[in-house]
């Protein structure tokens, strides 16, 4: 049986353990409330970039920009989005998950496949199995700014048009609400049609300069949107996770402190009769 002292010891490891729990879910929820505004207000800009990239998409000639064409897929790349740091639940774990479940699929189709990794969970993971890992970017993930996805965007973007890949997938997490997000494999190149479910386009629209210009322009800034969408969901789902698993440890914490001072409390009465026994048998020695 444990001694008193280390029982002791015990309840106080728990209590600064959730101490630390309570702390980081608090962290979470305030990083996810402005992560989810940040996502409100960046979901309606990218669908109506949408809609009008689907107006300008029925005016114009597919083939006018390689941003739309499609050719033949020899080589695809995936943008697989994870987090920096752990203790976010099973996020990454559901990521990556998918990741391999596409990865497997995709190869059935091709086997010249690389892998465009943003967050260190996701790095390491693809490392350790030895998958090609074209690009890696780490420390987004807490800080998501629009330079960054107007970085990847643009990399990617040049080695589309460079031959470096004929397709690319993104894989990240939606958010949904604090306890549900969804995992979604969205291709990006080359891109498809833009009239998504929901989007109806009224009326005509003039263009100064004309639609090639205009699409021109308009066709690398929807590809960084999109990706920086994926950061932002991405993020808020991380928090979210984050958030919930901090809250679930928090109470384990306590039915562990509970369980041991209930431990503490028999071993304490047992080690107090022990003595009364002692001093009860003592006394009956002198008589």
């Amino acid at each position: 049986m444990a001694s008193l002292q280390h029982i002791r010891r015990r309840i106080a490891s728990v209590k600064n353990t959730q101490k630390i729990t309570k702390a980081m879910k608090l962290v979470s929820a305030s990083k996810l409330r402005r992560a989810q505004e940040r996502i409100l207000t960046a979901r309606p800009y990218a669908k109506k970039m949408a809609e009008v990239l689907g107006a300008l998409g029925a005016r114009t000639n597919r083939e006018y920009h390689p941003l739309l064409q499609k050719r033949p897929v020899k080589k695809i790349e995936m943008i697989i989005l994870t987090s920096d740091r752990g203790l976010c639940g099973g996020f990454n774990t559901n990521i990556l998950r998918r990741a391999m479940e596409s990865l497997k699929e995709l190869r059935t189709r091709t086997p010249g496949i690389t892998l465009n990794v943003i967050g260190r969970k996701g790095r390491d993971f693809f490392k350790r199995r030895d998958l090609p890992i074209r690009k890696e970017w780490t420390g987004i993930s807490d800080r998501v700014q629009y330079d960054h996805a107007a970085q990847i965007g643009k990399e990617a973007i040049a080695a589309y048009l460079n031959g470096t890949f004929d397709e690319l997938y993104m894989v990240y997490g939606e958010f949904r609400s604090a306890i549900q997000t969804r995992i979604v494999t969205e291709k990006i190149f080359p891109i498809g049609d833009f009239q998504q479910e929901g989007i109806e386009i009224e009326g005509s629209f003039i263009y100064e300069p004309e639609e090639e210009e205009v699409l021109e322009t308009l066709l690398p800034r929807y590809v960084e949107v999109q990706i920086f969408r994926g950061l932002l969901e991405s993020a808020a789902s991380e928090q979210g996770s984050r958030m919930m698993a901090m809250d679930s440890a928090t109470r384990n914490a306590k039915d562990v402190i509970h369980k041991l001072t209930l431990v503490y409390n028999k071993t304490r009465q047992a080690a107090i009769t022990k003595e009364l026994m002692d001093i009860v048998g003592g006394a009956e020695a002198l008589k």
